[in-house]
């Protein structure tokens, strides 16, 4: 990453938020960077784009008041970015006593079928969409963001404070279970 900012020329992410730590006006182009991305996932989980943009506005408030308890451990910083859009996803439910909402793509959906090795059709299509619904929210997570986000197990695992082989076991599980209902 190369980003030019006063003739101060960054050449990681990692330089770059040491910089940001020390003046918030190096922010901006980590803002710029990520803005988009977190933004399409909390508006993926939203009923509108106004309380998408709020939360999203919300998260990046949070990271930068924040920043100095960031610490480097060989993950993309999108990581930290994204657990926090997580908790302020979380957060706009219970404060608002509204029910989770999942946008979902029919190439997600598609995408979910075949990793279960069922054949796509619409039947199945509608049995995933309820099973999706009945999920419990760790288990919705795990399949936002592996199949809508197209996350690896490994940043998975980071986003959500848990081992890369438990993320994979998780997911498996939720497959599994999603299977059988879509079966019956």
């Amino acid at each position: 990453m190369s980003i030019f900012k006063k003739n101060i020329k960054v050449s990681s992410e990692e330089e770059l938020i040491n910089l940001a730590k020390k003046n918030s006006k190096y922010f901006t182009p980590i803002y710029n960077q990520y803005h988009e991305q977190i933004f399409r996932f909390v508006y993926q989980r939203m009923k509108n784009q106004d309380d998408a943009a709020d939360v999203t506005s919300q998260v990046f408030l949070n990271a930068l008041l924040n920043l100095n308890k960031y610490e480097f451990r060989g993950f993309p910083f999108s990581s930290w970015l994204y657990r926090i859009a997580i908790n302020e996803v979380n957060q706009h439910y219970r404060k608002t006593n509204n029910k989770r909402f999942v946008n979902v793509e029919d190439a997600n959906i598609k995408d979910i079928i075949e990793e279960s090795g069922a054949d796509f059709d619409e039947e199945k299509r509608e049995k995933l969409l309820q099973a999706l619904a009945s999920l419990n929210q760790e288990k919705v997570m795990l399949i936002e963001l592996r199949f809508f986000e197209k996350r690896a197990f490994k940043e998975i695992a980071q986003v959500l404070n848990i081992t890369e082989n438990n993320a994979k076991v998780k997911t498996y599980r939720v497959l599994e279970e999603m299977k059988k209902r879509m079966i019956n």
